[in-house]
């Protein structure tokens, strides 16, 4: 019985390393993206230009409604955006050439880096979001 339970302890701590090293894995893989395709607006420490590209530190727009986060990054933005009580008028373009590893990857760093903490985007949300 000893050894059943030891053998269960050693197969969840295993998961749970194996977890912990494919989320971190996908972080990495996200802040190459962010910083091949995010970062000359949105700065390299994510609080953007003041009045042209918004933050993405601890914003709802990147902590809330993650369907619509991805679909900012999908189909870009064009509408003037207010961010604690300041307005940000460059339009974000749409991002459609990234595969749907690449916009959860990045997703999941920005809603995890400058001071955020936020669930993860997973590949699923994106495709389902890419296709409706």
């Amino acid at each position: 019985m000893k050894k059943l339970v030891a053998t269960g302890i050693l197969a969840i701590l295993c998961t749970a390393a194996f977890l912990q090293t494919s989320k971190q894995a996908n972080y990495e893989a996200g802040k190459k993206v962010y910083t091949q395709a995010c970062m000359p607006c949105h700065m390299a420490d994510g609080k953007g230009i003041s009045g042209m590209n918004p933050p993405l530190v601890k914003t709802q727009w990147v902590l809330g409604d993650k369907k619509r986060l991805i679909n900012i990054v999908l189909k870009g933005i064009e509408e003037p955006l207010t961010i604690e009580g300041e307005e940000y008028v460059i339009p974000m373009p749409a991002q459609p050439q990234l595969t749907n590893q690449q916009i959860a990857d990045v997703l999941t760093y920005i809603r995890n880096s400058f001071g955020n903490k936020a669930s993860v985007v997973t590949v699923a949300e994106v495709k389902k979001v890419r296709g409706k």
